[in-house]
Parts: C-alpha cells; sequence; structure tokens
C-alpha cells in the first residue's frame, strides 16, 4: 500500500468510528469481513495512534479553530484534523507540510470546498505556531 490508502484507510475507519462510537476492534473485523477498507499495521499504527492521543489533538483543533467551537465541526473534518495532527506531532519521517497536504487532499475527495479550506485553516495555523516555536516536527 502507498502512503495515501494508508492514510486513506486509516481516515475512513477513524470517521466510522466517530460515527459508531463502537470499539476500534470491533470496526477493524467488520472492516477486513467486508474487505471495503484495507485493515494492516500500518493502518492500525495510524488509528490507534490518533485515538490514544485524542483529547490532546482536540485540545488543539478547538484552539485552532477561530470560526466553528469543536462541537459545531462536522465528523468527517474532525477525523482529517485527528490525523493530520496526529501525524505532524508523532509520526516520525511525515513532514508537517506533507501530513498538511495530504489532509487537504483527503478534504477535496470526501468534503465540500469549504471545509477544505477550513482544514487547510487550522492545520496552517497550527503550522506557522510550529514553526515560529521552532519545535516543528519534520
Amino acid at each position: 500500500m502507498t502512503r495515501r490508502e494508508i492514510r486513506d484507510s486509516a481516515f475512513k475507519l477513524l470517521f466510522e468510528q466517530l460515527l459508531r462510537d463502537d470499539d476500534i476492534n470491533e470496526l477493524y473485523d467488520i472492516a477486513e469481513e467486508i474487505e471495503e477498507i484495507t485493515v494492516n499495521d500500518e493502518v492500525k499504527k495510524l488509528v490507534d495512534g490518533t485515538l490514544e492521543h485524542k483529547d490532546e489533538i482536540d485540545s488543539i483543533i478547538s484552539g485552532y479553530s477561530k470560526s466553528r467551537s469543536f462541537n459545531r465541526i462536522s465528523k468527517i473534518n474532525i477525523a482529517i484534523l485527528r490525523l493530520a495532527l496526529y501525524e505532524c506531532l508523532y509520526v516520525e519521517n511525515t513532514p508537517m507540510n506533507a501530513a498538511i497536504s495530504e489532509a487537504v487532499k483527503l478534504s477535496s475527495v470526501y468534503t465540500y470546498q469549504e471545509d477544505s479550506s477550513f482544514i487547510n485553516g487550522v492545520l496552517g495555523a497550527f503550522s506557522r505556531d510550529r514553526k515560529d516555536g521552532d519545535t516543528q516536527n519534520a
């Protein structure tokens, strides 16, 4: 699988978990059973890591979302933002710009144009602050 395919599968599982609020292991089993979402160790690592740091990541999203309170952000946007921020903060060898670019590409496929702009705005502001603080994980 390419890195983009891994990200896409991880995003779909994160989104599904937000919609259903099921245990992620149950969603892995369902995904493998219906064979519509690829589940492998790399996908699980992204999903599990994102969920493990969900509270911290949600706090970051809330802090950078100037136009919408967290509970008014669509679940699909939350899934994309969580994955991108997890990659920016915790996945070594993933440049922040690459994680942001991939998040915007995901949003252009799965959301409305204004959602892509919102995601780009939140992640762009986060990125600028990280660079200004010289604590970028690249």
